[in-house]
């Protein structure tokens, strides 16, 4: 796969959410914040906030890069990257209070003479690091962008190496992820922890201060306007950037849209009848192609239920390793859920993992795919992103449903998603739960118009099984400049997956040429 994104862990049980949050914007306290109703104040005030005393100060600070610690032993290419901390208010309504450092990493552009300015990256999540996908995943990026950009990682708040949000234990982990019944003292304990360690960081931690951060980290890069190629969940990031500040934006590229018009229940709906398309389409080539070598039989009809009856059934009957570890259901179904986010590019691996599982009880691949899913290394640590996942969701989310909207949210997902919600159909629309924790967000649904934006190019995959591509649709269609790239193709986002697509993105980036609307691509 060339170019090849960062994968990096998903928190979800249900879902393969490499780079999704159902996050919704529209209301927000603070000098940028935006009202009840989601739309935001008038550009005069925020243009007068950011340049308050204090404020403006750190727009100027001067960003000391150094050599990234311990990537000329890593790796002698890694030398080229650089890392520094970026300072920025923890509260934006007390610009003079205390600060958050910003982790950051940067590679310069390798032209120098041709240097268009920083392009700013951001693999999604909520909670994955860009600093690691530009120390790590920079060559991807190699040729006409590399050339006239300096590549520019960050971690937002709560994740990585900014102010990273840790709330459980490793062993607590584990058994989280093997739960087949996640009750609700689950959320609860995590709420509650989080709470007891983090408590005047997680009102802060929602993206829309993240995006007042990109707008610091423009200032402090000098540049005029930002230029910015964020995937999944970096789409909200970016889309959320151009609504607070569509005077500043440069060239815009959102890969795999994340939509925010409507509520949660239902995208969480939407979402899960896309990852059970790309399940059936998986079982049933399994059948179809691979004859009598496809553990799931020969009739492709009948091999999405066989595939889920065997990953529902671990719950009454779990596999064991040989290292006295327990597949259950959740593992198992993290497992694959995790892998198909790839689309048809994953199928050989789904099935060389669940073939030894099926057919002779092996389950050692299946769980290593599922720690692969969930974060955990070898030696049985996590990092940080299923509980920055949590805190920056959380941030994000409006107000809980009640339980009417929650009966109705379950019949519809049973009705769309019958065979990938059955598991743990609560925990598929409520991912996380949010009804414990003690911050409640003030944030909206509502649609992303960005009056005054340059234009901004948004991708869309039609078989994208995390962020469906109606989703692009409404996000393209929203926004007042606003154009849609289609990748006709399954898999999560559309960079890495089309030539085609690169070289719209990169003649958007390099040379402003915006792609004609209604541009398809074809998939590699």
């Amino acid at each position: 796969m060339i170019p090849r994104l960062p994968r990096f862990p998903s928190p979800r049980h249900a879902l393969p959410v490499v780079a999704v949050a159902l996050t919704l914007v529209g209301g927000c306290s603070g000098p940028h914040g935006v009202g009840r109703t989601g739309t935001p104040p008038p550009l005069d005030e925020r243009v007068a906030a950011a340049t308050a005393p204090a404020l403006r100060a750190l727009y100027d600070q001067r960003i000391d890069w150094q050599p990234c610690p311990g990537d000329a032993d890593a790796d002698p290419d890694a030398t080229v990257v650089q890392c520094a901390t970026l300072e920025v208010p923890l509260d934006y309504a007390d610009p003079g209070g205390r600060t958050v450092g910003v982790a950051l990493s940067r590679v310069p552009a390798a032209d120098p003479d041709q240097r268009l300015g920083a392009l700013l990256l951001n693999p999604g999540g909520p909670g994955n690091s860009g600093v690691r996908m530009v120390r790590w995943g920079w060559k991807n990026y190699q040729g006409p962008l590399h050339d006239h950009y300096d590549l520019v990682g960050f971690d937002p708040r709560g994740a990585g190496e900014t102010t990273p949000v840790n709330c459980l234990d490793d062993h607590t982990r584990d058994e989280w992820n093997a739960t087949d019944d996640p009750a609700y003292d689950h959320a609860r304990t995590l709420a509650d922890a989080c709470q007891a360690k983090h408590a005047d960081l997680l009102p802060h931690v929602g993206t829309r201060d993240t995006a007042r951060d990109l707008d610091v980290l423009r200032g402090a890069l000098g540049e005029r306007k930002l230029d910015f190629l964020g995937f999944s969940y970096g789409t909200h990031l970016g889309a959320l950037y151009a609504e607070e500040f569509p005077d500043r934006t440069g060239r815009l590229v959102l890969d795999g849209a994340v939509e925010h018009s409507r509520d949660p229940l239902r995208l969480g709906t939407e979402q899960a009848a896309a990852a059970e398309t790309g399940l059936r389409a998986f079982a049933a080539a399994c059948a179809t192609d691979e004859g009598d070598d496809c553990p799931l039989g020969t009739d492709p009809d009948a091999a999405p239920g066989l595939l889920a009856d065997f990953l529902d059934g671990l719950r009454d009957h779990p596999l064991h390793t040989a290292d006295g570890r327990t597949v259950t259901a959740a593992l198992a179904w993290s497992a694959v859920f995790d892998a198909l986010a790839d689309g048809h590019r994953s199928w050989p691996q789904v099935r060389d993992v669940l073939t030894p599982a099926i057919t002779r009880g092996d389950a050692q691949p299946l769980l290593e795919l599922a720690d692969s899913a969930n974060g955990r290394t070898q030696d049985g640590r996590y990092d940080t992103p299923a509980d920055a996942f949590a805190a920056i969701s959380c941030a994000d989310l409006p107000q809980t449903p009640t339980e009417a909207e929650l009966r109705t949210a379950l019949a519809d997902l049973a009705t769309r998603a019958p065979l990938t919600s059955r598991h743990a159909p609560l925990t598929t629309l409520l991912d996380p739960d949010c009804r414990s924790w003690s911050y409640r967000s003030p944030e909206r649904p509502h649609t992303v118009r960005a009056p005054g934006s340059a234009p901004i190019l948004v991708v869309g995959s039609t078989g994208d099984p995390v962020t469906p591509y109606p989703w692009a649709q409404r996000l393209a269609a929203g926004l007042e400049h606003g154009v849609l790239l289609t990748r006709d193709g399954d898999g999560h986002t559309a960079y890495d997956k089309s030539e085609c697509v690169r070289a719209a993105v990169t003649a958007f980036l390099v040379d402003g040429r915006m792609p004609a609307a209604g541009t398809r691509c074809a998939s590699d």
